[in-house]
């Protein structure tokens, strides 16, 4: 699988770590930064995870800063993107399951590590049910077109 990664200064921490279980697990990635903790601005570096994602480069993203939001909101602004906070292995596994989400977003403050990689192994390893699901995905989808109906 291809991930592509990214995060903020106060996020390098943890995306180390994911790097190297990313690794471990044979996983292909590609760090999009930051690279060091001097401070950086979240909205650039979710961009460009999820521009690569969006055009196929990547199967997923994982982005990290401090509480995972902003880099949520961020990345949910590109157009194809559904990324999903998560804080738990349920989360992660129902973001893939139930909403198709093509993006993991992980709190480094809010996350121990150990806790991350088990919730990056639960997103990775989960599969999209399809089904009821993919008519909601598809509702998701018209929003984004700005189609505000229901159908």
């Amino acid at each position: 699988m291809r991930v592509a990664l990214g995060c903020d200064h106060r996020g390098l921490r943890l995306k180390r770590a994911i790097m190297d279980v990313l690794e471990g697990w044979g996983h292909e990635f590609r760090d999009f930064g930051c690279y060091t903790e001097e401070p950086v601005d979240y909205p650039d570096i979710a961009r460009q995870v999820a521009a690569e994602v969006v055009a196929g480069n990547f199967e997923h993203g994982i982005l990290i800063c401090a509480t995972g939001i902003g880099m949520s909101i961020a990345a949910n602004k590109v157009k194809g993107v559904r990324a999903a906070l998560c804080c738990n292995v349920f989360t992660a596994e129902r973001a893939r399951r139930h909403n198709d989400a093509n993006i993991l977003c992980l709190g480094a403050e809010t996350t121990e590590p150990g806790i991350a990689c088990e919730i990056v192994r639960a997103y990775l390893s989960a599969r999209f049910d399809g089904g009821r699901h993919l008519r909601r995905v598809e509702k998701v989808r018209h929003l984004e077109e700005g189609q505000l109906d229901n159908k």
